[in-house]
């Protein structure tokens, strides 16, 4: 009898080789929808190729184990940790453009300075909100900026009222020059797995 049809194989490294390629092409599977409603329209087809790819052998994989247990529960458990395993590099790439809706009963002069002295464009208009008239500033920025941009506005507007959506494209904004964005982004990835260190 060979390895391949040894009881070792069939009920512990079959089962977790099925895990961890699920999780694989779950996790891209999940970047890859992301990057889709990113409009990176030429990176999201690659990743589907491998993504599918790596599916198929999974799926060939369990089709030739169908009595085994422990091999639907490897392919499930790999589908569910490939979710979180997605959405963590996601949040790590940060890929992509927000705009930020600050809304401001406090003179919004010194958050605007703040904000075009650090690169970023602001546009502010006046409004008129329940408790009297208010500042509006809009900000568009890069994903990987949002939380600096967020202690910009604590520091100089702490009780502003903001909401953060996502934008699909932008053309002629203002942002701070960034000369290694995807790669520190990408150097980034590499820290949720150091996260004790």
């Amino acid at each position: 009898m060979s390895f391949f049809q040894s009881e070792a194989f069939t009920f512990i490294l079959l089962p977790v080789l099925i895990f961890f390629a699920r999780i694989c092409d779950v996790t891209l599977g999940t970047i890859r929808i992301i990057f889709v409603s990113r409009g990176l329209k030429y990176l999201a087809p690659v990743i589907g190729f491998v993504e599918i790819l790596i599916w198929l052998v999974a799926i060939g994989k369990i089709m030739q184990n169908l009595g085994s247990v422990v091999c639907y529960v490897a392919y499930a458990g790999g589908f569910a940790a490939g979710n979180y395993m997605g959405i963590l590099i996601e949040e790590k790439l940060a890929v992509g453009t927000f705009i930020i809706r600050i809304i401001t009963k406090k003179d919004a002069s010194e958050l605007i300075s703040a904000l075009n002295a650090d690169g970023y464009g602001a546009t502010s208009i006046p409004g008129q909100g329940n408790e009297g008239r208010v500042h509006i500033i809009y900000t568009v920025i890069r994903r990987v900026d949002l939380k600096y941009v967020i202690d910009i506005i604590r520091r100089f507007n702490p009780k502003a009222f903001y909401s953060i959506e996502d934008v699909r494209f932008v053309r002629e904004g203002i942002f701070p020059f960034r000369k290694s964005f995807y790669p520190k982004a990408s150097l980034d990835l590499f820290k949720i797995f150091r996260k004790g260190k």
